[in-house]
């Protein structure tokens, strides 16, 4: 799940949105269809790695650093230095795979490599996240004729929020069962929020394609406190709760809520949630929902576990069933 669906996710967002940051052409034909290579490649090196050996972790290994190879030159080429943290944050991804698998001659670097992965995973819904749902936001406020209504911008806030992150990560990556890292981590969940407070997320209410970004922002923000409180009083707060905050919960949740949002889009279809949509996203919650919930009940373990890998099932199987034929059929209008 992180190192082989997620790097899926962020090259699937990253290859569309920076043709449209920088202008230039989009990675296309065979070096696209290498690329996807490369990542298939790792997936079945996976299952055979016994057999394999150093090849198939070289095979694993390629595909984050070939595509951070690539984003870097994109961006660089187009001198487009404002999406930099976003070429650190994929090789920051890399790195930690590679660590990942370091796990078999030393074993304690896995684990870091399994926070550093995650930690990137945060950052990156930090970064995209604290652009595009204010943007889409104001976008949906403006079409309803409320422009009044726009989320506030705090250039300070917008600064220190993803700085602190950074630092409060860093800080839990080293060093997991720190204070320092605990009561960090904390207080980048609260200025996460706080940032979120000002997008107007109850405005959001009528349209379901909005608001799943800001509930999606807001398990990011519940996932570093609930870290951070699991530091601080671990007989409480199980540690593994924040970990499925942050990867249930926002990762699961922002992934589809922005697989459904560009795939509608770049389809030519109307951008407006229907009814299976709403399904899709009330489902990855309950899933989230459940899955947070389950180290808090050790009798109910087992049942919640298994209700909420049953909601996130139907959740990406109807993501597949639904929007399937729209990414396959050609785009309205063309």
């Amino acid at each position: 799940m992180l190192f082989g669906f997620l790097p899926a996710v962020f090259a699937g967002f990253l290859l569309t949105a920076i043709p449209n940051w920088t202008g230039r052409l989009p990675v296309t034909g065979t070096s696209l269809a290498l690329l996807f290579g490369l990542w298939a490649g790792g997936r079945f090196a996976g299952t055979v790695a016994g057999d394999v050996g150093l090849a198939a972790t070289v095979l694993d290994l390629s595909f984050l650093f070939v595509f951070a190879g690539l984003i870097w030159r994109e961006i660089l080429t187009a001198r487009y230095r404002r999406n930099l943290p976003v070429c650190m944050v994929v090789t920051a991804f890399a790195l930690s795979h590679l660590l990942f698998h370091l796990r078999e001659v030393f074993p304690a670097i896995g684990d870091i490599g399994i926070r550093a992965g995650l930690s990137a995973a945060a950052g990156m819904i930090a970064l995209i996240g604290g652009r595009i749902v204010p943007s889409f936001t104001l976008n949906w406020l403006t079409a309803q004729g409320r422009p009044a209504a726009a989320p506030a911008s705090v250039a300070a806030l917008d600064r220190t929020a993803p700085a602190l992150l950074g630092l409060a990560l860093a800080g839990w990556v080293a060093s997991p069962s720190s204070a320092i890292a605990g009561v960090a981590l904390i207080a980048s969940g609260l200025m996460t929020l706080m940032r979120l407070s000002r997008w107007h997320t109850m405005s959001t209410a009528g349209e379901a394609l909005v608001w799943i970004l800001h509930v999606g922002y807001a398990w990011l923000g519940l996932a570093l406190l609930t870290l951070g409180v699991s530091i601080l009083v671990p007989g409480y707060v199980p540690p593994s709760a924040g970990i499925h905050a942050l990867t249930a919960g926002a990762i699961g949740v922002m992934v589809l809520a922005v697989m459904t949002r560009a795939t509608l889009g770049h389809t030519g279809c109307r951008l407006s949630a229907d009814t299976a949509t709403v399904a899709i996203y009330l489902l990855i919650n309950l899933a989230a929902i459940l899955r947070v919930a389950a180290p808090f009940f050790a009798n109910a373990q087992i049942p919640l576990l298994t209700a909420s890998a049953i909601a996130w099932i139907l959740a990406f199987g109807m993501f597949a069933f639904c929007y399937g034929p729209r990414l396959v059929a050609s785009r309205r209008g063309a």
